[in-house]
């Protein structure tokens, strides 16, 4: 009675209750689609993530470096070794880096060469020890031809020896003048030293090379040295390179 009332009175009825409902629905429908979020997108999103930190932390423990010695020159057998003679290298190594020597391994006494070591070379752990000089004994020795050139020092060579010729049975000479017995190997593997610069020297003819060799040869060597026999070094390695 009041609708047909109204509608009499010339005032029609308010139809906005009834068009506002809808609206209000397709507002919160629309609020609900605007949060609405797909887990497989979560699932791809962390995997990309992980994998960033995946590569991330390779590339990392690809380029950690960490500081071992080399050798600042060229380091022989029984040569005592600071760290002032060593140099700091930041290399790669990865997991071989425990078997190179640190400063820290280096006590304030030094340490003795074992083994050679070239310039330049990581020295390793087992090229070093704390002593070795009752072992091994430095000597100079004169050869009448020329070096190899590739007798340096550090280099492992063998010491031969050709004595002079001695009388034969019958009491006569083995042979004529400068006459020799068939060359040996006095010392085999012994390490050079350095090679001595001849100006240093009254006899000028040949070469002389310092080499470190056994304790137990050294009788042998003095022997042969003071009876002029003829000495030569050859190489024991040869190199790669030309």
């Amino acid at each position: 009675m009041a609708a047909s009332r109204n509608s009499q009175d010339g005032v029609p009825n308010d139809p906005a209750p009834r068009d506002r409902a809808p609206q209000t629905a397709g507002g919160a429908s629309r609020r609900r689609r605007s949060f609405w979020f797909d887990p497989r997108f979560a699932i791809g999103l962390v995997l990309v993530v992980v994998s960033v930190i995946g590569v991330d932390a390779l590339v990392n423990a690809a380029n950690a470096s960490v500081d071992v010695l080399a050798a600042r020159s060229t380091l022989t057998p029984g040569q005592r070794v600071h760290t002032g003679d060593l140099v700091s290298t930041s290399v790669r190594v990865g997991r071989t880096a425990g078997l190179y020597l640190r400063a820290s391994d280096v006590p304030s006494a030094g340490l003795v060469v074992t083994r050679s070591v070239a310039a330049g070379e990581l020295v390793p752990h087992t090229a070093v020890g704390r002593q070795v000089g009752r072992y091994l004994t430095a000597i100079v020795v004169s050869v009448d031809s020329a070096l190899a050139a590739s007798i340096v020092p550090g280099s492992r060579v063998d010491l031969w020896s050709a004595q002079p010729a001695t009388a034969s049975a019958e009491g006569g000479p083995a042979g004529g003048p400068g006459s020799f017995a068939a060359p040996t190997v006095l010392v085999s593997s012994a390490i050079v030293v350095r090679l001595v610069d001849q100006k240093n020297l009254v006899a000028s003819n040949g070469s002389s090379v310092e080499l470190l060799m056994p304790k137990a040869e050294t009788a042998t060597v003095l022997d042969a040295i003071a009876n002029d026999a003829v000495l030569s070094v050859l190489p024991v390695d040869l190199p790669l390179g030309p």
